[in-house]
């Protein structure tokens, strides 16, 4: 972002997944799904970085010699994927050429001695440095779990209740002994999550599962529809829907043995922050719920609040932050007030026209056809038009609600303030709020709150607050 920040492209292109989490990368997801390497000489390993805007992508390539040349697959570890595909590799007099047309995507780079190749990808005519080293990248993550655990971790599945063809796959973390221990459900912020919510190798969950169970409460985490081993699809659903799957896991937690059903709630970071009080809002049996990161204020209202948070630490120039945020409020209002989705569709696209005519430096062809990509579709629209007060100032059970002070993504004061006062609207007086200074979103100790920092911090989440959250639990009744 901090040298080509385009008005819609760097900020609609990774909004639905920076919003919360993982997966901050919609746009590049795609061509990162595809890149490999392959040349006689260069069977082995590489590691490189795509610096995209204010992220840094690692990018793995295993090659392996064939009968009729070379085989390569790629890993993206910041995105939890491995062993993806390449369709096509050519190696020629030092000349590496990775073609990938369906995604408008390729990769070209010089093999410059044993141990490098310096290259260029380029989508859609956006040229990426991505330089290759051999060998793993090694990351250290100190505190994620390794087995044998002190306590019961169950493979388990359920149906999501309102639509039986969808089939959710989690863990089921249980303490040790025959208590009946009060039980919370895990869930994840936006963008396609396994149940580990895993991104830069980082695990939140599974780190989070495994404090509140070593401590006596019983954990269910789930990998979200049509990700990992559930069934169903991601891409065509919205925030309610994502909420009818945290539902039946509720429903499916309170039946098992050894849990306490007059004690169980939601634990839900960023999109799961939203998702949490809109269940508790309609299900009296909700005994509590904790916000990680959860959002107070409406869909748009949030995304230039983000937008801005993030250009100004990235040292984006003023001018160019402003013209930016009266683009996209304009922008946004026009989703707020169009339901006709065909008329909407053309609305953006005359919009994106004009703007592309009054701004040709900042909005180009590819700005347009990438706004209309994240626009055209039901998440995007459905959030953007959603504002959680009505839910909030519905919820009625205990509420801990926490957020980091350098979180970009969803800024503390003006989402933690919005939340307390839809409480109090509400009448709920058993409501605990608490800001952390130097935390970021994923709640780890930063110094920016940027998320170039995610990958590079060690810690997965700030032990007090991974203490906060176990005794607030455990204190209620």
């Amino acid at each position: 972002m901090k040298n080509n920040y385009r008005c819609v492209l760097n900020y609609i292109n990774f909004v639905k997944n920076f919003i919360f989490m993982k997966k901050i990368f919609l746009l590049f997801v795609l061509f990162i799904f595809a890149q490999n390497s392959n040349c006689q000489d260069i069977t082995g390993t590489w590691n490189g970085v795509l610096n995209i805007q204010v992220l840094e992508l690692h990018i793995v390539f295993h090659i392996e010699k064939t009968d009729d040349g070379y085989s390569a697959t790629m890993d993206s570890p910041d995105q939890g994927a491995k062993g993806i595909p390449v369709k096509k590799v050519d190696f020629n007099n030092s000349q590496l050429t990775i073609l990938m047309p369906e995604l408008m995507a390729q990769y070209t780079g010089e093999l410059l001695d044993n141990d490098t190749i310096k290259g260029i990808f380029t989508q859609r005519s956006i040229p990426i440095v991505l330089n290759l080293s051999r060998g793993e990248i090694v990351q250290n993550r100190p505190q994620t779990p390794k087995p044998p655990y002190p306590y019961k971790s169950i493979e388990v599945s359920f149906k999501n209740e309102t639509d039986s063809s969808i089939v959710l796959s989690g863990t089921l973390t249980i303490p040790k002994g025959d208590g009946k221990f009060p039980a919370v459900v895990l869930v994840s912020g936006s963008g396609a999550q396994n149940r580990d919510e895993e991104i830069f190798e980082h695990k939140p969950f599974l780190v989070l599962a495994d404090y509140l169970t070593r401590n006596g409460i019983a954990v269910l985490r789930y990998d979200d529809r049509g990700t990992a081993k559930s069934t169903g699809s991601f891409s065509t659903a919205t925030t309610y829907d994502f909420s009818t799957d945290a539902q039946s896991a509720f429903n499916f937690l309170k039946k098992q043995t050894n849990i306490n059903p007059q004690r169980v709630g939601f634990i839900g970071h960023s999109e799961g922050g939203i998702i949490a009080p809109m269940i508790a809002a309609r299900d009296k049996n909700v005994d509590f719920i904790v916000s990680l990161a959860g959002t107070g204020i409406s869909g748009d209202e949030l995304l230039l609040l983000q937008q801005e948070a993030i250009a100004t630490a990235s040292g984006i120039n003023r001018d160019e932050i402003m013209l930016m945020h009266n683009l996209n409020k304009t922008l946004f209002e026009m989703i707020k007030n169009t339901t006709d989705s065909a008329q909407l569709h053309i609305q953006i696209v005359n919009y994106l026209k004009k703007a592309k005519e009054d701004n040709p430096k900042i909005v180009d062809d590819n700005t347009v056809q990438t706004a209309l990509a994240q626009i055209d579709n039901p998440w995007m629209q459905y959030f953007i038009r959603y504002n959680p007060q009505t839910a909030w100032e519905n919820v009625h059970c205990a509420v801990l609600a926490l957020n980091g002070e350098r979180d970009l993504q969803v800024p503390y004061n003006e989402n933690l303030t919005a939340i307390k006062s839809a409480l109090e609207k509400g009448g709920n007086k058993n409501v605990t709020i608490k800001s952390f200074p130097a935390l970021n979103h994923l709640f780890q100790p930063c110094t920016s709150g940027l998320p170039t920092e995610y990958g590079k911090i060690e810690i997965t989440m700030s032990e007090d607050v991974l203490k906060t959250i176990t005794d607030w639990i455990l204190n209620q009744k």
